[in-house]
């Protein structure tokens, strides 16, 4: 399939890049429903890694089933799917081909104690992400955790393994650990810096949380308000973060955060959308809700992403 004129400019950006790295992100932009629209919105599954099974899928016991999220995926004609080694190997033959997937290389779980410093364990290589097919890895990072510096390095030496052979590299970066306060994961000062710090790390797909207008650090407050930086809204808010990924040089999608009601799931797209941003990362707010309306709400996503609603 060839790209598009709006997907050829993306990849345009990625200067540099091995011909491997832009394929995969261009076969990620081009896949489903919002192929070729430059938008994305891909299904992220590790949170039973991250918070438990129960926790996670007891709400929609179909959800247990890794197939059954695979399925999902294709049949809501999304870009990609997103999961932890053994959730996409237990798929892998069964769903080859039929959807680009991106191997989640790092992951973090709730029985550690609170006394232990915010980390994530590396559970998978270069190499399974290889041998599955994936289209990337994804690796989350800890901005403001004491051990952030860990973190920075280990990405960085997986993403120059995965570049050199033509694996995409996707960072979740969230701030979070000793120093950053609750209200601060989602300040739009921290949010922006930690899209700052992904782009910087090499990340071709960036992916962050929704802000509040919240300002977290004293000196970065001053200089907000000094040059009068708008965040007062969520689509500004969005776009500032897009400034700080390489004045939108970058693909950056917006995660959607715990279970919530479907009108607050549209809105939160409607600002991705209006500022500028590539789409999202939606998981807990897909596959625990019914099958049925699961593909009814992310077909309406769609919609909004092309400007339809």
């Amino acid at each position: 399939m060839r790209a598009t004129k709006a997907v050829q400019k993306i990849l345009a950006n990625y200067e540099g890049e091995t011909p491997g790295v832009k394929a995969n992100l261009c076969r990620m932009l081009m896949e489903g429903k919002l192929g070729g629209t430059g938008k994305m919105i891909i299904l992220p599954v590790d949170q039973g890694f991250e918070h438990g099974p129960a926790r996670n899928f007891a709400v929609n016991p179909a959800g247990y089933d890794p197939h059954y999220h695979y399925q999902l995926a294709i049949d809501a004609g999304l870009n990609a799917f997103a999961s932890p080694l053994g959730m996409l190997e237990a798929g892998a033959d069964t769903f080859a081909g039929q959807i680009p997937t991106i191997l989640k290389v790092n992951s973090a779980n709730s029985l550690m104690s609170d006394t232990a410093g915010k980390n994530q364990a590396v559970t998978a290589s270069v190499d399974d992400a290889l041998r599955l097919g994936c289209a990337a890895i994804g690796f989350t990072i800890y901005p403001g955790s004491d051990m952030q510096l860990d973190m920075y390095e280990e990405i960085v030496a997986m993403r120059k393994e995965a570049a050199a052979k033509g694996v995409a590299t996707v960072i979740w970066s969230y701030p979070r650990g000793e120093a950053i306060t609750k209200d601060g994961e989602t300040a739009i000062d921290v949010a922006a810096y930690a899209a700052q710090i992904a782009a910087l790390l090499g990340a071709h797909i960036i992916k962050i949380k929704l802000s509040t207008d919240h300002l977290m650090l004293p000196e970065a407050k001053k200089v907000y308000e000094a040059q009068k930086i708008d965040v007062a809204t969520q689509a500004a808010r969005v776009k500032h973060c897009m400034d700080a990924s390489f004045a939108g040089r970058r693909i950056v999608v917006f995660s959607g955060g715990a279970a919530k009601g479907e009108d607050a799931v549209y809105d939160d797209a409607r600002a991705i959308r209006d500022g500028g941003g590539n789409g999202s990362i939606i998981g807990r707010n897909s596959f625990q809700r019914k099958r049925e309306d699961a593909l009814a709400m992310l077909s309406k996503l769609v919609d909004i992403y092309k400007g339809k609603a």
